[in-house]
């Protein structure tokens, strides 16, 4: 096969992947984008998520990197959507967070917690207590069913679909050279796909569990077993539906101590539910049961929804490391760069985290021998490492 050369090739064409062949194309960078399945991103996980910006609504659950890398995510999303050659939706409403009068004890558990983790700045200026005249103000269709709430002032949520697509003809329009149906793909197998890269960016998610080993020492008969991963798969089931009769104008969390689920309202009467992860590898079909917690819950929000019609019950595995943050790993010598980890915050954080794993491609392509020191390992201390063999320097 005729070899063509590359200043980049990026395995996986999920939503970082997406976003750093766009990023470093616009910088003139020679791209390749190669991915095992086709261009519409189905097997992505970004294809399912919920795409909910909202980085205080998450301290609630989330470590305080997450809601650092989530305002300067959403910042870089308000500059890039309008440069995006075909029309995004893109939300920055707040998020209502709501409970039923019996579930008040989850509401002092999801404030303190907030409290707790986020920016004290950022809870002061954005974080307001609503009585039942000001959920009703904010969502009419919700007066008199919520005694209390509160805004999460400024968060917003994107179209996942959208910037999917759009992504792609940003990607096309820069003429990055697109290999698709490629199958799994390893970076020594570039070559047999025509190929050559000087530098080769891992966007895999759970495809490269391979190359990010678990630490094994100590373990008893670990040298005799198969290597472990330090990836895995957080199981997060999300139903779509049509539901012309709900008039819902923000993403909307509904705080419940068995079934916590999030309601995001997209364009044409299209709502996205979902919950939390399930700390299971399985990517099986959604369970009855899970789909009847999902849609109980929204109907008890709104029974409207009792008359939606289900388009899709999903499921998908988020890539996920031990600590639950996302980790840029730099094999200098053999000049790859591994991007994983991005867990349930995928949209939330991605901007920036691609933009710091571009800084570190450029400086791979400079020959710059501490790639691991650029400016973004700075900021984000502890999110960009050197490794060999698979394993982390210090």
């Amino acid at each position: 096969m005729t070899q063509q050369s590359f200043d980049v090739a990026i395995l996986g064409a999920g939503l970082s992947g997406r976003l750093l062949a766009w990023l470093l194309a616009r910088k003139g960078q020679r791209v390749a984008l190669v991915e095992r399945a086709g261009p519409d991103g189905s097997g992505a996980a970004a294809h399912v998520a919920a795409a909910m910006l909202a980085p205080l609504a998450e301290s609630a659950i989330a470590e305080r990197r997450i809601v650092d890398l989530g305002i300067a995510s959403v910042d870089l999303w308000r500059a890039w959507i309008p440069q995006l050659p075909e029309p995004v939706f893109f939300q920055e409403d707040g998020t209502l967070v709501v409970w039923h009068a019996r579930d008040r004890g989850e509401m002092s558990m999801f404030t303190s917690r907030v409290r707790a983790v986020a920016p004290p700045e950022l809870v002061a200026a954005r974080m307001r207590a609503l009585d039942a005249a000001g959920v009703a103000q904010l969502e009419p269709e919700l007066a008199g069913r919520f005694p209390q709430g509160l805004l999460l002032a400024g968060e917003g949520q994107l179209d996942n679909r959208g910037v999917l697509r759009a992504l792609l003809s940003c990607v096309v329009g820069h003429g990055v050279h697109c290999v698709w149906e490629a199958g799994a793909v390893e970076a020594g197998d570039l070559p047999r796909l025509g190929v050559r890269a000087g530098v080769v960016v891992d966007c895999r998610g759970l495809g490269a569990r391979a190359a990010w080993p678990a630490r094994q020492a100590g373990v008893p008969g670990a040298a005799d077993a198969p290597p472990a991963s330090a990836l895995r798969g957080l199981r997060g089931e999300v139903v779509r539906v049509h539901a012309p009769d709900v008039k819902l104008h923000r993403p909307v969390r509904m705080l419940h101590p068995r079934y916590p689920i999030y309601i995001a309202p997209k364009p044409n009467d299209l709502y996205v539910i979902g919950a939390t992860e399930l700390e299971s590898e399985d990517d099986s079909p959604v369970s009855v049961r899970s789909a009847l917690e999902l849609l109980s819950a929204a109907y008890s929000l709104h029974p409207a929804f009792g008359e939606a019609r289900v388009l899709e019950l999903n499921v998908q595995r988020r890539p996920t490391l031990p600590d639950h943050l996302p980790a840029i790993h730099i094999d200098q010598e053999a000049r790859i760069v591994r991007v994983n980890g991005l867990y349930r915050h995928g949209f939330l954080i991605a901007p920036a985290v691609t933009e710091a794993a571009c800084e570190v491609v450029q400086a791979l392509l400079d020959n710059d021998p501490a790639a691991h020191m650029v400016p973004a390992a700075t900021r984000w201390p502890g999110m960009i490492a050197p490794v060999s063999g698979g394993a982390v320097l210090h």
